[in-house]
Parts: structure tokens; C-alpha cells; sequence
């Protein structure tokens, strides 16, 4: 009988966690998370990298998409000609944006905590479309980023 509670419990444990993280907030980003937004004289210099990468965050997946998100960060600032500035916002990122960290920048920040790496499914995609009417940054919002040598 006490087997029988132990399980039921952790069944209804399990699919309460489940069903936490699918309701998706609505976007918001902080910028350069714990990051200055641009050098001096130009405060917001590499923010649009950053909103791009919190879009990326927010939305969520895999391990993979998190990983090509953050080369693309790094790509982007290095592109407003300061190429270590981005080598340390990948760093940092990497550190720090794990979706196991209870943070308010972490990987799927837009879903429920706890939320790890998994394809988002159709009803996913749906809510994100719902929330960004297709684009966000010229990204569209239904397809995976593709593949990149960054």
C-alpha cells in the first residue's frame, strides 16, 4: 500500500513538472545580460546582438540551437569590431546560461522553470508564433537555425 502512495505521489510530481514549463511568457529582454550593452561613448553599441540572443534564449530547444545561438552572439559583436568582447560574452554564456541555472537569462527562460534542452514541439511553436506574429529580428520563428561553421 505505501509502494502504491510512493508512486502515485512521484507520478503526480512528474506530470505537474511537465506541464509547469508549457505556458510561455511573453518576450522581454534585459540586453547584455550582467553585461555592458556597448563600449564607452557607445552604450548600446552591441544591445541588438544581445536582444537577438535573449530571443533565442527565450524561445528555447536544443543544445545544439542553444550552442549556435551563442557563436552567432559572439559573431555579431565581433562584428562591431570588438573581437574579444565577443570571445568573453561566449564565455560568459556558456557559463552561465545553462537551463539548469533558476535564472532569469537561462536557456527557455521563456517557459517554466525547471525547462532543459528538447525540440519544441508544434503546440510550441504555435504559442511562439502566437507571441512574435511570425518574426522576431527577421528570424522566423517556426524553423531551427540552420547549421553554421561559427
Amino acid at each position: 500500500m505505501m509502494k502504491r502512495k510512493h508512486l502515485s505521489l512521484t507520478f503526480t510530481v512528474l506530470i505537474s513538472l511537465t506541464a509547469f514549463g508549457s505556458e510561455l511568457k511573453p518576450f522581454i529582454s534585459d540586453g547584455c545580460s550582467l553585461f555592458p550593452d556597448g563600449w564607452i561613448g557607445k552604450q548600446d553599441e552591441w544591445l541588438h546582438c544581445c536582444i537577438e540572443h535573449d530571443f533565442a534564449y527565450w524561445r528555447g530547444g536544443t543544445s545544439e540551437e542553444r550552442l549556435y545561438s551563442d557563436r552567432a552572439l559572439r559573431q555579431c559583436v565581433s562584428e562591431t569590431g570588438h573581437p574579444l568582447i565577443g570571445m568573453l560574452m561566449l564565455g560568459g554564456v556558456r557559463l552561465g546560461g545553462s537551463p539548469l541555472w533558476p535564472t532569469p537569462f537561462r536557456w527557455g527562460f521563456g517557459w517554466g522553470y525547471p525547462r532543459f534542452y528538447a525540440p519544441l514541439s508544434t503546440e510550441e511553436l504555435e504559442q511562439i508564433q502566437t507571441y512574435t506574429s511570425g518574426e522576431v529580428l527577421g528570424t522566423d520563428v517556426t524553423e531551427t537555425p540552420a547549421k553554421s561553421s561559427f
